[in-house]
């Protein structure tokens, strides 16, 4: 029996590794159309920004280890091109052998992620733009900065990625302007909240233009609604679409922005065919809806799934609250559940409540500010989600709404939950109590 797993990142080799410890017999292929394999996506900012030896500090297991190690035949440089589901077979570029093949499966795993979103503009495709998603452009994009002096940089897009890499070259000592066609960065964030990053941006000395949208780029500018910027290089950090044109065209059902469905056993709707990582849908267990949330631990914990079930094991995902954590010019940022804005348009009636406070006790010389959100459910007082933006060990709190939220606590629930206290760490009442007792309080 053959199993065939299409994508050769922390996705796939996540779920093959879970499938190789408890089945032996089993012949795995893998298919991935770059050099690398098991990569960590999340420390590329950091390599750019030169504060890791090179690319090989962030591949966790070479596609050699794998084969050495789980018996795995890794094949890297092979882009499937096709997949025929009747035949129960792909189509393989084998870029480096300069020849297509054809590879038979029994069962097949669909780890394909996501690619940053590239809008159709002029001179978009010039070598000085530039998305950062996997190795190979984060290769591309240290080539381009050696040869180039990138004096002037703009970033496209305030997610998580647009901050990552404003921040990456602040400190490689380049001006740094950020474009975002929103009011806010980080549309991830209500509006209050974003502009508490807004203000930490443009304190670490970037310049943040709201309101603007690109409108094209020719070689050392970016022409926009606001006007042209001079751009050396430019990063595109506008977000990600699922890779999913291969699935999609073999007749495997999509869902939202063109996500593959999938059961809680990470089984697409297709007989034999399995899917984990960016590539596929979540269900997020606060709105009751499909979503595709692109993050590394959605991504192992599907893959997780995926891996124990196609080894005739019982595992489900129950489903996903887009917890997420950032720490960025000098503000940690923290989320989980739905924002006030994201439970409106879930239909929910809800209530939010904004504190401040500190990270540690107020009498410290060294305690920092933190702001929480809490959003609740009015009437039923139901926990629907937080935010956190602050300064150092603030963000990491979110986990203790996240935990509340998987168990579906209310607001009211919380008041009593047993946190810990020392002034060095925490005030006496944790700034997440202190939201959620105000948040009971409103939601009444």
């Amino acid at each position: 029996m053959r199993l065939v797993v299409i994508g050769g990142n922390a996705g796939g080799m996540t779920a093959l590794s879970q499938v190789r410890r408890r089945r032996r017999d089993l012949e795995i292929v893998v298919l991935e159309k770059g050099n690398w394999t098991s990569y960590s996506s999340c420390g590329i900012p950091y390599l750019v920004a030169g504060d890791l030896g090179g690319i090989d500090d962030l591949v966790v297991r070479t596609p050699q280890e794998f084969r050495d190690k789980l018996l795995v035949d890794v094949r890297v440089q092979h882009e499937v091109k096709a997949i025929d589901l009747a035949q129960g077979q792909v189509e393989v570029r084998d870029h480096g052998h300069g020849r297509t093949i054809k590879i038979g499966f029994d069962e097949l795993l669909v780890a394909t992620g996501a690619s940053p979103i590239r809008p159709d503009l002029p001179g978009i495709d010039h070598e000085s733009v530039r998305g950062v998603q996997t190795l190979a452009d984060a290769a591309a994009l240290l080539e381009h900065a050696a040869t180039v002096e990138c004096k002037h940089v703009v970033i496209v897009g305030s997610g998580y990625i647009g901050l990552e890499m404003a921040e990456t070259f602040l400190k490689r000592g380049a001006q740094v302007t950020v474009v975002e066609a929103a009011d806010q960065p980080m549309r991830t964030l209500d509006l209050d909240m974003g502009r508490l990053v807004a203000d930490a941006l443009t304190g670490a000395g970037a310049e943040l233009r709201l309101g603007a949208s690109v409108e094209g780029f020719e070689p050392g500018m970016v022409h926009t609604s606001a006007g042209s910027i001079r751009a050396d290089l430019v990063v595109l950090g506008i977000g990600v679409a699922p890779n999913t044109a291969l699935a999609g065209a073999a007749g495997v059902p999509l869902g939202v922005k063109d996500a593959i469905r999938v059961t809680p056993r990470q089984q697409a709707h297709v007989e034999g065919v399995w899917a984990a990582g960016d590539c596929c849908e979540s269900y997020h267990l606060v709105s009751r809806e499909w979503v595709h949330i692109a993050l590394g631990t959605v991504a192992n914990r599907q893959s997780r799934a995926a891996g124990i079930n196609l080894a005739a094991g019982a595992a489900t995902l129950p489903g996903v609250l887009g917890t997420a954590v950032n720490r960025r010019c000098h503000t940690e940022i923290g989320r989980t559940g739905l924002t006030e804005g994201e439970a409106a348009r879930a239909g929910l009636d809800a209530v939010a409540v904004t504190i401040e406070a500190t990270n540690q006790a107020g009498y410290l010389p060294d305690a920092e500010s933190m702001t929480v959100k809490m959003v609740a459910e009015s009437g039923s007082g139901r926990l629907l989600g937080a935010q956190i933006v602050g300064g150092d060990a603030s963000a990491k709190r979110i986990d203790t709404v996240a935990t509340a939220l998987w168990n579906e606590m209310s607001v009211q629930d919380m008041i009593d939950l047993d946190l810990s206290y020392a002034p060095p760490l925490s005030p006496l009442w944790d700034p997440v109590l202190v939201a959620a007792r105000q948040a009971a309080s409103a939601a009444v």
